[in-house]
């Protein structure tokens, strides 16, 4: 049946534009183009700059990256890695594929590591991995103080957070190393991508010693990251109209290996895909490349509709982010790669949204490891070690602020969830 809404989208590489799908359809005719070129080299020394960092080094994503970051530690096997619970599989997979242990702290109920909770978990570990969730910065004055205290190796983990700062300076500067992702629904897409950044010599040449080691990945996966955004655009979305069909033509494209799947099985076993870890090829850094061009425009975007959420829903039966006592989410270091809320029937309304007015809204996290279906066991995760997050895990639903929901999209998305107030 045809639903009388337009789809609305939180995934699905939202930040697909015009001109991204012409780049994408250009390279699919560029084979030549896709493993080596200039774009690799001019993607880093733009993020270089635009950091003010020392090196940057790409790699196929960002738990590419994550993991290359750990083995250029060059920890003793078994060490500990703090990171906070309320994240993705893809956070703890580079820690197990690198021989090392993850011990999960809690967090606050402003989605990021709790500062206490932290403190109280600082010795049993030699580094400690800060997410910035949602493009919420953590509150790094603490973390580098707690971080001092006790000797441990800061990872910034941005994938959430590019561009987004913390008392004026941005995120992936405060740590001694830092890692973005280039994922499909990340602040700037190329389906796959990843970057580490880092101001200390030593690890930047052991990073890029590692870029090499580990290689491009196959042809037939780069062109898999390319036809994304063509099939997006010019078929997945249009299906959506059809609620069953959108669906079934993904699910269809990922089993015959058109597209690429966002999370592997075998990485909800803690296994290791043998496209990761690899480095970044050419096309994809110019496809990244063309979205970092707008990544000012991107995150204004996301602001202002965030502000627009925050205004609407203040007051109601939906929990709002806290941001320091500060009113309204502008000027606040914040990009807001998602609009994180709370509602007690947080998974009826996901459903609701999805099965009744086409909206697909956001299901991070409705594990405490995402995806739902990770074992949790094979992260090495035992209920009930972070109550804060598990609590959150299960009222926790995020609205869409990408280039491609416009106002009146916006106005929708609250309209319907106002049915809940």
């Amino acid at each position: 049946m045809i639903n009388k809404f337009k789809p609305i989208s939180i995934s699905l590489s939202p930040n697909v534009q015009k001109d991204d799908v012409v780049l994408a359809l250009k390279l699919l005719f560029t084979p030549w183009k896709w493993k080596q070129g200039s774009a690799i080299e001019k993607l880093e020394n733009d993020f270089r700059n635009y950091l003010d960092a020392k090196h940057a080094i790409s790699f196929n994503s960002g738990r590419s990256s994550l993991y290359a970051i750990l083995k250029a530690l060059d920890l003793p096997q078994g060490s500990g890695v703090l990171m906070q619970a309320f994240t993705c599989n893809a956070v703890v997979n580079p820690i197990l594929w690198a021989g090392l242990e993850p011990v999960y702290v809690d967090c606050a109920d402003d989605f990021n590591i709790d500062i206490p909770s932290l403190r109280a978990a600082a010795r049993q570990s030699r580094v400690l991995i800060v997410q910035h969730t949602f493009g919420l910065p953590a509150n790094m004055d603490e973390v580098v103080k707690i971080a001092r205290e006790h000797n441990l190796i800061i990872i910034e983990d941005c994938a959430h957070a590019l561009g987004a700062e913390f008392n004026g300076k941005k995120v992936g500067t405060f740590g001694d190393v830092a890692f973005f992702s280039f994922s499909r629904d990340k602040v700037i897409s190329s389906v796959y991508g990843g970057m580490a950044t880092t101001n200390n010599d030593q690890i930047g040449e052991k990073l890029k010693a590692l870029q090499e080691e580990f290689g491009q990945p196959s042809l037939s996966w780069t062109r898999q990251q390319i036809q994304h955004p063509v099939l997006l655009y010019y078929v997945m979305l249009p299906l959506y109209h059809f609620l069953d069909l959108g669906k079934i033509f993904l699910v269809l494209s990922q089993y015959l290996h058109i597209l690429s799947k966002a999370v592997s099985m075998q990485e909800k076993r803690g296994e290791r895909p043998d496209y990761f870890p690899k480095a970044l090829p050419n096309a994809l850094a110019m496809m990244a490349q063309n979205q970092f061009n707008k990544l000012e425009k991107f995150n204004d975007h996301r602001k202002k509709i965030a502000e627009f959420y925050y205004q609407q829903l203040l007051g109601t039966q939906f929990g709002v982010p806290v941001l320091s006592g500060v009113e309204g989410p502008q000027n606040h270091g914040n990009i807001f790669l998602r609009f994180a809320i709370t509602h007690p029937k947080a998974h009826e309304i996901i459903y609701e949204a999805w099965s009744k007015e086409n909206i697909l809204i956001g299901d991070w996290y409705t594990s405490v490891i995402a995806p739902i279906d990770t074992q949790l066991d094979k992260m090495k995760y035992i209920p009930g070690m972070c109550p804060n997050a598990e609590h959150l895990a299960k009222k926790t639903l995020n609205l869409p602020t990408h280039i491609n929901i416009s106002m009146d999209d916006a106005k929708r998305i609250v309209h319907f969830l106002k049915k809940y107030t």
